[in-house]
């Protein structure tokens, strides 16, 4: 893993001018651009929305904006991880060059992730401010420390699935469909509490990582108060550790890399 991390900021210039070439290019030649990097967020919202406020009615106050808070990083988790899987397979041509730090291309998809999430926080703030009256707290000078646990998370899945799909393209699909059940099974269209039988809300709050990060989001945002550490602390170490095996499985196999794909 340290190696990892040390290559990384080795070519960190390349990995920024890759993120940056990401950025620009996502939404190139469409009328609205840029644009859409909050349009994609917001309408997800819209139809969620419309669904459990109307259809399926919930009794949560400020609906919009507590699925908003959650929806967000699942986005951003959810898009790193399908663009991830297929990060290194899809890239033959700067697979056979000689030396490529592979790893970069993983870092790249969930970096660039990273910065529309950071990018749509702008727009979560002004629903909740200006429809709701919720202004953010001093308790968000914790949501730096979310985004890192996030972060470091995502980076070790990432890793797995995309040094996995080089000899298994299957997975990426695989991993679509395990996403969307993923989705449902974590509390971001429903408070964690609205769920009556407590042995179900211990084994999601224990087995499902995202859990963690969704809950302390809504904790920071729309609850106003600092997220439960125990979850958060226990979820820091499962991922420095998954990151670290992450690490190794990748070294194992990228020396196939060029030739695989």
């Amino acid at each position: 893993m340290i190696r990892l991390i040390r290559e990384l900021y080795q070519y960190r210039g390349l990995l920024l001018s890759l993120v940056q070439r990401e950025l620009k290019a996502r939404y190139r030649g469409s009328f609205l651009g840029f644009l859409w990097t909050f349009l994609n967020p917001t309408l997800h919202m819209l139809v969620y929305a419309m669904l459990f406020t109307v259809v399926m009615r919930q009794n949560i106050p400020h609906y919009a904006f507590f699925m908003f808070v959650g929806l967000l990083p699942w986005i951003w988790f959810a898009s790193s991880i399908t663009g991830g899987a297929s990060a290194i397979s899809d890239r033959r041509d700067l697979m056979t060059k000689v030396r490529f730090p592979a790893q970069v291309l993983p870092t790249t998809v969930v970096v660039t992730n990273l910065c529309n999430y950071v990018l749509s926080l702008p727009l979560m703030l002004a629903l909740g401010i200006v429809l709701y009256g919720q202004w953010p707290t001093w308790h968000a000078l914790f949501f730096p420390v979310v985004v890192v646990i996030q972060l470091t998370f995502t980076l070790a899945l990432t890793y797995i699935v995309a040094a996995i799909n080089v000899a298994f393209r299957d997975l990426q699909h695989i991993v679509s469909n395990l996403l969307t059940m993923w989705f449902f099974g974590t509390p971001v269209l429903y408070p964690l509490t609205t769920l009556q039988d407590e042995t179900l809300r211990t084994a999601m709050t224990v087995l499902n990582p995202m859990t963690a990060l969704i809950t302390s989001y809504q904790a920071i945002f729309y609850e106003h108060r600092l997220p439960d550490a125990g979850p958060l602390l226990a979820l820091s170490a499962f991922s420095v550790m998954l990151l670290w095996g992450a690490s190794m499985i990748f070294e194992a196999r990228r020396e196939d890399f060029a030739e695989s794909i």
